[in-house]
């Protein structure tokens, strides 16, 4: 019987279009990973949360998929009990498996659980980024630290993708001495944005911006970990009517965010798009990145800036001042000092050849982190571990 693998991780909750059976495409987050597994000849296996996955294919991959019904609440008691249970059957129905690739909190968790419950010999787990980062709340930095602590017990890969994670899991204890590793995030293609050429100033009129306005991006979840509020101050604080933020992403705090900057004077200068499709041209059409997040692993919206040559004003946290250089690719600055983030503005806004010789240091160092290198990077680890 041919020795197979399974990948597992936690996404969002399905919306009836996620919910049907149209095929399945891998994205940078799965990609290494499969592709390593799939060369060193495993049979391959991947949850997925979606209401009947045996009826999915994969576009060019040969995947059995199951409902792994996993989400990002740790308080949703009743869906992550199923994901347990649709876990177990999965592994009682295939005890082939010899590696479990689990990854995000609830993923890694049940990785791990059932993996060592039914006793798979190998066990990869990638932290997108612990909670219990430095200033996370007393819970995350006790009671979470605990839990990744005793589940590195069972645990014989650790993957991290920032500084800080990868020296945090260098303490833990993992099962049978296993290793610790760091790689550069899940990868991004870099080679997307090199030679794509867009109108810039139609971009920006139909967004309502004016031919001379200085174009800052965010893109992300519209949620309070992300700290919008701080950087809608910065842009208040700036005191320049032709900075305008333009913010890509759905989220609870939109409303909110509206009415502060209502409260600012500033409305017509703080855009909320939505979800959008077209990341790259708006990126590709803006003057810089302005990102205040208070929590990140390895930001993508901050690697996707970094491709399009912009300079980035971001919070100086972890992932994020794993990305950017001070002065170099652009400003950290404290996550809710608005100050800060305003003093950055302004100083790309008056100095064009600051702003665009960041942008250059940008896409040279984000090369370091393109998908290809990742795929050499999970390869490399999976032969050493795996064969």
């Amino acid at each position: 019987m041919k020795k197979s693998y399974l990948f597992i991780f936690n996404s969002t909750k399905p919306t009836k279009d996620q919910a049907d059976n149209r095929s399945y495409k891998l994205g940078t987050f799965e990609l290494a990973p499969i592709e390593a597994a799939k060369a060193l000849g495993y049979k391959l296996a991947m949850g997925v949360n979606r209401n009947h996955p045996e009826e999915v294919k994969c576009e060019g991959y040969d995947i059995e998929f199951y409902d792994q019904h996993t989400y990002r609440s740790i308080l949703a008691i009743k869906d992550n009990w199923t994901a347990y249970k649709n876990l177990c059957h999965f592994l009682e129905a295939h005890p082939e498996t010899e590696v479990i690739h689990c990854n995000t909190p609830i993923g890694g968790f049940m990785g791990r659980v059932c993996g060592h419950k039914y006793g798979v010999k190998k066990i990869i787990y990638t932290a997108h980024g612990f909670h219990f980062f430095k200033g996370a709340p007393l819970f995350n930095r006790t009671v979470l630290k605990w839990v990744e602590r005793f589940l590195a017990r069972w645990t014989d890969v650790l993957i991290t993708m920032n500084d800080e994670d990868y020296h945090t899991a260098k303490r833990f204890k993992l099962r049978k001495n296993g290793r610790v590793y760091k790689v550069h995030g899940v990868g991004v293609y870099t080679q997307q944005y090199e030679g794509c050429v867009i109108d810039r100033i139609a971009i920006r009129r139909q967004l309502g911006l004016p031919d001379d306005a200085v174009m800052c991006l965010a893109m992300g979840d519209v949620v309070a970990r992300k700290n919008y509020k701080t950087a809608i101050e910065a842009v208040a604080l700036c005191g320049n009517p032709k900075v305008h933020y333009i913010i890509c992403g759905k989220g609870d705090q939109i409303s909110m965010l509206q009415q502060h900057a209502k409260k600012l004077k500033i409305a017509n200068q703080v855009h909320f798009l939505g979800f959008r499709t077209d990341i790259k041209e708006l990126s590709l059409a803006s003057d810089f990145f302005l990102f205040a997040t208070l929590q990140e692993g390895l930001p993508r919206s901050t690697m996707e800036a970094m491709c399009a040559g912009l300079p980035c004003i971001v919070s100086d946290v972890r992932g994020n001042n794993d990305l950017i250089d001070e002065g170099k690719g652009g400003f950290l600055a404290t996550p809710y000092n608005s100050k800060d983030f305003a003093d950055a503005i302004s100083r790309l806004t008056s100095d064009k050849e600051l702003s665009f010789s960041m942008g250059e240091y940008n896409k040279a160092k984000i090369k370091e982190f393109d998908i290809d290198v990742v795929r050499k990077e999970i390869l490399d680890i999976y032969q050493k571990v795996l064969l």
